[in-house]
Order: C-alpha cells, then structure tokens, then sequence
C-alpha cells in the first residue's frame, strides 16, 4: 500500500476515506492485541510510578498525551487514512523489542517497544500522515517511562558529587566550616551525608517534564520550547544544591533533627516551586526577547 497521490486521472484510483472512523476497527483490533500483550508491563510501570518517588509525575503524563490527541481532534478528522504496509516493519521491530526485554529482564526496552508499536499501528492503519499528527502526542508518553537502570546510576553519582561540592562551597561563605570527602560533607554539629535520594534527579525529572507541559501549553515555537525544557536540568541542578545549603545552615545553626525531619522535606517542596518560578521567569524573558525582536523587525 502506498501513500503517493495518484495524479494521473487515466490511472486507476484509490479510495481515500477522509474520516478516522474507518480506521476504527482495525485499529482497536490492534490496540486489543497491544493489551494482552502489555498487560504485565503497563501494571509494573504503574507501581513503578507509585512506589518510585523519582517518577510519580508518570501518572500525568498520559492524561497530557490524552489532552494532546483531543486537541487535534480537527487535524485528526480532516486528515485522510492512506493505510500503508511500510508501517509493518515498525510493528514487527517493536514486538522483537518487546520478546527482547522480556527475555532480557530489560524493563525500558519493554516499554519502549509500546510506543514504537503505537507508533507503527498508527502508519500501517491510518498512513504516514496521521502518524505525523499522532507524533508528539505518542512521543511524550517518553516522560512516563523511568530511566533505565544504567543510565540512572550513571546520572544519580556524578549528581551527587556536583550537589555536594557546590554546597560545601557555599556554606563557608556563610560562615559554616566545612570539609567534604566525596559525598560527605563533615559539619562541626555533625555529618551531613548527600544520599542517592538527594542527588536532584527527581526534581530534574519531574521539572523537566513540567517544562514540556508548560513550554507546549504557553511558548510559540518549537526553539523556545526546546530551551524552556533545557533551562530545567540547570535549575534543578541548582535548586538541589540551594536544598543541601539550606540543610547544612540549619544543621549548623538550628536544631539537626528538626534540619534532616521537618526542613530537609518542607525544603524539597519549596525549592521545588522555586524552580517553577524561575522557569516562569525565563518564560517572560523569551516573551519579552521575542517582542524586541518583533520591533526591531518591523518587516
């Protein structure tokens, strides 16, 4: 099945439906078979996003690709279905994804497989160009997939490193002596200990996914979007190191209890929407640069 356009008009024709409803059928025929198959994954990746803290912004994260697809529902309906076999290919690479990862105990590459099979059902049934349509929706269910295992610890260390060099640069500024030996961070009231919990990837994580939302829902073009999402790895950075500062000043100054109970979690929450904040701020300062660009250009 191809999709070119047959402009010949001695050639013979193809019908061309303009409505997703004929694909209906097929389509959740397919969507069926993707459950069967996925039902054990699609459960451990919820309880992933449950029980792990670092990915729990998960659980939004379909409900946005939802709200995308509803969107574009009037893309989606002017758009004519050209079903075509080259989506096939993609299908079948999915599933060996899938065989691979069950086999393999490779949870990401499992779960990865869902959306290439997504991905493909949607060429084979509906065409390449409803598959265009479908893309970003389809590619933001990425968010909703935890890292693998690998690259997570890969990440975790070297955050962990960066957040406790950082504070333990700054806490002598404020008058706390300090001496770090790797992770530790050695306080005169006690030991401060940066934990894998407290390396900033679940604010990275979940800052970067709410960068995505807001840089869609509120930035205009695709540049400005790119860099309001880049713009959150630094802030989380920065806000978790701020979280350790605060931590040790409190340690120092205050009561160590009350610092690693009450402040060391009130903390995460506020530096949190500190970093919406400033997120916000580079939002209004990409506006305002776009605005000058726009007199500064009046052609």
């Amino acid at each position: 099945m191809s999709e070119a356009a047959v402009l010949n008009p001695t050639a013979p024709t193809r019908q061309v439906r303009a409505l997703p409803s004929a694909a209906a059928v097929p389509f959740a025929l397919l969507l069926l078979l993707a459950a069967l198959l996925y039902a054990g994954v699609g459960a451990k990746l919820v309880y992933d996003w449950y029980d792990l803290p670092d990915f729990s912004h998960g659980f939004i994260v379909p409900f946005f690709s939802a709200f995308l697809i509803w969107e574009r529902r009037k893309r989606i309906a002017a758009t004519p279905i050209l079903p075509s076999w080259a989506g096939l290919p993609l299908v079948f690479v999915s599933l060996l994804m899938l065989l691979t990862g069950r086999f393999g105990a490779d949870l990401f590459l499992s779960r990865l497989s869902f959306l290439l099979l997504l991905a493909g059902a949607v060429w084979t049934v509906a065409g390449m160009r409803m598959l265009r349509v479908l893309t970003f929706p389809i590619g933001v269910l990425l968010l909703a997939i935890p890292l693998p295992a690998v690259l997570f610890n890969q990440l975790t260390f070297p955050l962990q490193m960066l957040a406790s060099r950082v504070a333990a640069d700054m806490l002598p500024l404020a008058g706390v002596p300090v001496l770090r030996e790797g992770n530790v961070i050695n306080l005169p009231a006690m030991q401060l200990e940066v934990a894998e919990a407290c390396s900033g990837i679940r604010s990275m994580m979940s800052l970067f996914t709410v960068a995505v939302f807001f840089g869609y829902l509120f930035e205009r073009g695709t540049l400005r979007r790119v860099l309001l999402a880049l713009c959150s790895l630094p802030i989380a950075v920065a806000a978790n190191a701020l979280r350790i500062f605060g931590t040790g000043l409190c340690v120092q100054y205050w009561d160590p209890d009350k610092a690693m109970g009450f402040f060391h979690e009130f903390s995460g929450w506020l530096m949190f929407l500190v970093s919406l904040a400033c997120l916000y701020l580079i939002h209004l300062a990409t506006r305002r640069f776009g605005r000058g660009n726009t007199v500064s250009n009046p052609a």
